[in-house]
């Protein structure tokens, strides 16, 4: 899979994952789990691959955010639909940037 796709991926699960917690956390709390973790694993894959200027600072912001957001997914947090709403704009925010990958 090619970097612009792997960004692409990790964006779509955050937007579902903000949406799960929205709905419901503590019901989908284990679906939510699975998919931080998917997303981590998304994010290690494309680590070194080579970005454009314009789009790497972004990823380097979104990289330590999500260090935190996974953490606070993983033990609840303190409040879901906040929590989810970063979710989903970190997801929005890596889908339009995506735009910078040719």
């Amino acid at each position: 899979m090619d970097t612009k796709s792997t960004i692409l991926d990790i964006a779509m699960n955050l937007n579902r994952i903000g949406n799960w917690a929205a709905d419901d956390y503590n019901g989908k709390k284990e679906r939510i789990k699975t998919f931080l973790g998917n997303t981590a694993v998304y994010i290690q894959s494309i680590e070194h691959s080579p970005l454009p200027p314009s789009f790497k600072s972004t990823f380097n912001n979104f990289k330590k955010q999500y260090t935190s957001l996974q953490k606070e997914g993983i033990n609840g947090p303190k409040n879901p639909i906040f929590w989810a709403e970063d979710m989903m704009t970190w997801g929005n925010i890596l889908t339009h940037r995506s735009k910078l990958i040719v």
